[in-house]
């Protein structure tokens, strides 16, 4: 397989950092351009994140002395330099929109980490092992744009990125009512214990925006394609409550579920156990060996054990048991900042390669 040239946009933030480290040594892909805010450009990258770097390794090298160029004003420039890009800006949903439809206009294919576009018909929000075939819009997508090349795709919301994973396998048995609730860690809002020293002993019962995703965009990944665009299923009915927590990286959700035929506990573990997806078959660089695990022990996952798994990219599941209220029961947990947002989209961009859809026309 070829080597893709790949630039990050918002390279700068949290998100932004751990997709430069994430490609530092990444065997299909190399950066070649990173794009930040007016602040940031014309600096060399080690400078412009100086005093504020957040990765637990040193900034890659390769990266340290790259020229950071403007995300808005340097769009052409971006797209001449990466056949992709990874898109993890922090800016407003209208703009960040506009912005990733220009670099899709401009033939240079998006995969981003923000939120903006998840509700766009014909924009796929794809989870790899669950939703692959949602990719087929991306032709419609590229009609409505008049491009040849450029598209958008999305990753999904970081907070469902560990429930959504472990109610898939079990949809054959008709989920009809989901109840999660998260328990997130901090650098979901971009943040360490140094840049916010409130959050050391402390849990907020709020993160804006938060519980409207959970619910909401489940049933875009469990929905269908029909006509040129995604139509979102109609059930599970999913209702949430995000809670801030004081853990440095690792989500976890409480999952309460009900369905029309009611799954034994058995038959559950075994559908957790042997689930695999399109990235296990196709062997992608970052897909886990095993996409689900469970654990026995009654104490299990636990974020600090556990949130690595697999290099962050898998799902740990545990606790499962019959409920009094629903039918079923139990926790589950994802590293954020891996599977749940930067690994998450460097996986997809495998994928999109791997399909052969990025390649389209290069």
């Amino acid at each position: 397989m070829k080597k893709y040239s790949v630039g990050v946009i918002g390279a700068t933030g949290m998100v932004g950092q751990r997709f430069v480290s994430l490609l530092e040594r990444h065997p299909w892909f190399e950066l070649t351009a990173v794009a930040a805010s007016p602040r940031s450009a014309g600096k060399a990258y080690g400078q412009a994140v100086a005093g504020r770097w957040m990765m637990p390794t040193p900034v890659p090298e390769a990266a340290r002395a790259m020229n950071v160029l403007s995300a808005s004003g340097d769009i052409a420039e971006m797209a001449g330099r990466a056949d992709f890009v990874f898109c993890a800006v922090d800016m407003g949903k209208a703009e960040t929109a506009a912005l990733e439809e220009a670099y899709a206009r401009a033939e240079c294919p998006v995969i981003s980490n923000n939120s903006a576009h998840r509700a766009t018909p014909d924009v796929p929000m794809v989870i790899p092992e669950l939703n692959p075939g949602h990719l087929a819009v991306i032709g419609s997508q590229r009609k409505r744009l008049g491009t040849e090349r450029g598209f958008i795709a999305v990753k999904a919301n970081c907070s469902l990125q560990n429930y959504v994973p472990a109610i898939h396998p079990l949809m054959e048995f008709r989920p009809v009512r989901v109840l999660a609730c998260t328990y997130q860690a901090i650098s979901g809002a971009g943040k360490t214990f140094e840049t916010w020293p409130g959050m050391r002993d402390n849990v907020i019962p709020f993160i804006p925006g938060e519980e409207e995703k959970s619910e909401r965009e489940p049933l875009k990944i469990w929905g269908s394609v029909s006509g040129g665009a995604i139509v979102d299923a109609r059930l599970p009915s999913v209702t949430s409550q995000c809670v801030r927590v004081p853990v440095s990286d690792g989500h976890m959700s409480a999952v309460f579920v009900s369905f029309e035929e009611k799954p034994s506990i058995n038959e559950i573990k075994s559908r957790w156990n042997s689930f695999s997806g399109r990235p296990q078959e196709l062997g992608l660089p970052s897909a886990p060996r095993q996409f689900l695990h469970y654990f026995e022990e009654p104490d299990r996952p636990q974020t600090a054990q556990d949130r690595m798994l697999e290099n962050g990219m898998a799902i740990s599941v545990g606790r499962l048991r019959e409920d009094s209220q629903y039918d079923i029961m139990f926790i589950c947990l994802s590293h954020n900042t891996l599977r749940g947002a930067a690994g998450g989209a460097v996986l997809l961009a495998e994928l999109l390669c791997a399909e052969n859809i990025i390649n389209h026309l290069l």
